[in-house]
């Protein structure tokens, strides 16, 4: 798979202003996905897509205080 516009879990906290720990963690939960991966082993994500995502999962949780249960139900 080609990874032009893909983006590895830390440069992609690193834009969005997150911890890494907080993308992984949502992709535990489901709430992102890997679009692929490195020859190592590293999810890559779509850059654009992945931090509208973030945005609305933060606007969700801070301004709406809803849990990831109800985010999840919203993102689906």
């Amino acid at each position: 798979m080609k990874n032009s516009g893909l983006l590895k879990i830390g440069q992609l906290a690193r834009l969005a202003g997150v911890l890494p720990s907080t993308i992984h963690f949502y992709t535990q939960e489901g709430l992102l996905r890997p679009k692929g991966w490195t020859r190592g082993g590293y999810r890559l994500y779509p850059q654009e897509e992945t931090l509208r995502v973030l945005e609305k999962i933060d606007y969700l949780q801070r301004e709406k205080r809803l849990t990831i249960s109800e985010i999840k139900k919203i993102l689906k």
